[in-house]
């Protein structure tokens, strides 16, 4: 069963664990360079890689109590 994050993306394992250990470890809201660095390393477009960051902070955001689109803290 395919998360969210992965909804529409035909993710491997290796490819996952790639985007996962950089959103844990790296960044939540990797820079241009960065990004791109991710999406070579996985094998994807920077489009692509821009949109599993998107719905995966999304799914963190709501985990943590969060609304799910970035705002204010007052939201």
């Amino acid at each position: 069963m395919a998360s969210k994050a992965t909804e529409g993306l035909r993710l491997s394992e290796d490819q996952v664990k790639v985007l996962e250990d950089s959103f844990n470890k790296v960044s939540k809201h990797p820079d241009g360079t960065t990004l791109m660095l991710i999406a070579a390393e996985c094998g994807l477009s920077e489009e692509e890689t821009q949109k599993w960051f998107k719905l995966r902070n999304a799914k963190w955001r709501q985990a943590e109590g969060l609304p799910a689109e970035l705002g204010s803290v007052l939201d």
